[in-house]
C-alpha cells in the first residue's frame, strides 16, 4: 500500500506545520514546526520566487512579515500580459464574447499597476498589443509601464505589436488598401518608438521574439541590443518587401547571436531578389517558415544546424522566363560548401563528415526539396 502524504499548512507565525490533515488545535501543538521566519530574508525570497504571481498575492495575506517580503522588487521578475488563463481560467481556446475585451483591459491595467507599485525588477516581458490602435494607445501604456518598472536585468522579450487579444469584431465595412497601409505605417512608427525606449532601459536583453518590418531604422534600433543571443523575427506584412542589405547588416552587427529564426514572406514582385547572411557567432538558423527566401551568400563559419524549406508559390512562367530567373539563384549546396564548413545537421539530417566533398543520397534528396536552383528544381511552377 502506498504511504499517505501528509498535508503541509502555514502556521500563525509564518512557520510551516507538517502533520495530518485533521486534528484539533491541541493535537497540532505537538506537531513539528519548520522555523521559516527564522531563515535569512534572502532564503525566504528564494523560496517565494518559485510561486506564481497569484500564489505570491495569496502568501502576502498570511502575515505582515510575508506581506513586506512580497513587496521586494526582485521577487516580481515576470510580466506576462498574454496569459489569458490568469483571468478566465482557460488558455484562450474559446471565441471571445461581448464584454471579454473590456474585462481583459481592466485586468491589464490592474496587473500593470500591481507590478509598477512594487517597482518590479523584470527578467521576462511578454505582451501582445496593437500599437496602431489610436483609441486605446497601447504605445503610451507600455512606455509608462517601462518607466515605472526596472528593466535593467531584462533578458527575454516576447512582443506582438500587431495584435490585441479579444479585440471585438468590427461591423464596419472592410478598410481599403490605403487605410490598411496607413495603419501599418502607424504601427511601425510606434514600434520604433517603443524599441528605442527598450534599447535604453534594457541593455542586457538576450532573447527576443517579435514581428519585424525590416526598415532601415528598425534594423538600426535592433542592432543596439548587443547582448542578443536568440532572435526570432516574424513576418510583419505580406506586401512589405525586405532590402537585401538590411538582413545582412542585422546579422553582421550582432556579435553574440547564437540562434536566429526568420519568418519572412518575400513579395512576388521581388522574385529575383536574393539575400546574404553573415555572422561570426551564429550556430543555429531556421528559415523553414519563410516563403520565397533565396540566399546569394552564406558566411556562417560557426553554424551547426540549418532548417530550410522550398515553397512553391504557384507562379506560372514560360520556360525561357523561368530559366532566366532560376539562373540568378545560386545552388544552396555550393553556398553551404563555401561558407558553412562546420554544418552538422540539415533539416534534422545528420550530415556525414565528407558532405562537403560529395553529397550522399540522403543529402541529395534533401537538396531537391529545399534548393531553388536549376539543378535541384525542375518544376514549371515557382
Amino acid at each position: 500500500m502506498p504511504r499517505k502524504r501528509k498535508r503541509v499548512s502555514v502556521g500563525r507565525a509564518g512557520g510551516i506545520v507538517s502533520g495530518p490533515q485533521r486534528g484539533t488545535s491541541r493535537e497540532l501543538v505537538g506537531c513539528q514546526h519548520f522555523p521559516f521566519n527564522a531563515l535569512p530574508p534572502e532564503c525566504q525570497l528564494h523560496c517565494f520566487s518559485f510561486l506564481s504571481d497569484v500564489e505570491k498575492c495569496r502568501a502576502a495575506l498570511v502575515c505582515q512579515g510575508w506581506s513586506q517580503l512580497m513587496r521586494t522588487s526582485k521577487l516580481w521578475r515576470r510580466a506576462d500580459f498574454t496569459h489569458l488563463g490568469a483571468v478566465w481560467g482557460w488558455e484562450g481556446a474559446l471565441l471571445p464574447v461581448a464584454g471579454d475585451h473590456k474585462r481583459w483591459r481592466k485586468w491589464v491595467e490592474d496587473y500593470a499597476f500591481h507590478l509598477m507599485s512594487r517597482s518590479a525588477s523584470l527578467l521576462v516581458l511578454r505582451a501582445s498589443f496593437d500599437l496602431g490602435d489610436e483609441q486605446t494607445n497601447w504605445t503610451q501604456f507600455l512606455l509608462r509601464f517601462l518607466e515605472r518598472v526596472n528593466c535593467r536585468d531584462l533578458e527575454e522579450l516576447e512582443l506582438n505589436w500587431t495584435f490585441t487579444p479579444l479585440e471585438p469584431l468590427t461591423t464596419h465595412r472592410q478598410p481599403s488598401m490605403t487605410q490598411v497601409g496607413m495603419t501599418k505605417a502607424e504601427q511601425v512608427t510606434n514600434f520604433q518608438t517603443l524599441l528605442e525606449r527598450l534599447g535604453l532601459v534594457s541593455p542586457a536583453l538576450q532573447q527576443a521574439s517579435l514581428p519585424f518590418d525590416w526598415s532601415e531604422h528598425s534594423v538600426q534600433l535592433l542592432t543596439s541590443f548587443q547582448q542578443l543571443k536568440c532572435l526570432e523575427l516574424r513576418n510583419f506584412w505580406v506586401f512589405k518587401g525586405i532590402c537585401p542589405s538590411s538582413m545582412q547588416q542585422l546579422t553582421r552587427a550582432l556579435p553574440n547571436l547564437k540562434r536566429l529564426i526568420l519568418h519572412v514572406m518575400i513579395p512576388v514582385r521581388d522574385l529575383e531578389v536574393t539575400y546574404a547572411l553573415e555572422s561570426a557567432s551564429l550556430e543555429f538558423l531556421d528559415v523553414s517558415q519563410s516563403r520565397g527566401l533565396v540566399f546569394s551568400l552564406l558566411n556562417l563559419p560557426q553554424l551547426k544546424e540549418l532548417k530550410v524549406r522550398k515553397t512553391i508559390r504557384g507562379i506560372i512562367l514560360n520556360s525561357q522566363t523561368q530559366l532566366a530567373v532560376q539562373s540568378r539563384w545560386p545552388c544552396l549546396y555550393s553556398l553551404l560548401q563555401e561558407g558553412v564548413p562546420n554544418l552538422r545537421t540539415l533539416n534534422h539530417h545528420q550530415l556525414l563528415p565528407s558532405w562537403r566533398r560529395e553529397a550522399d543520397e540522403e543529402l541529395a534528396e534533401i537538396l531537391a526539396q529545399v534548393c531553388y536552383c536549376v539543378q535541384h528544381s525542375d518544376t514549371w511552377l515557382l
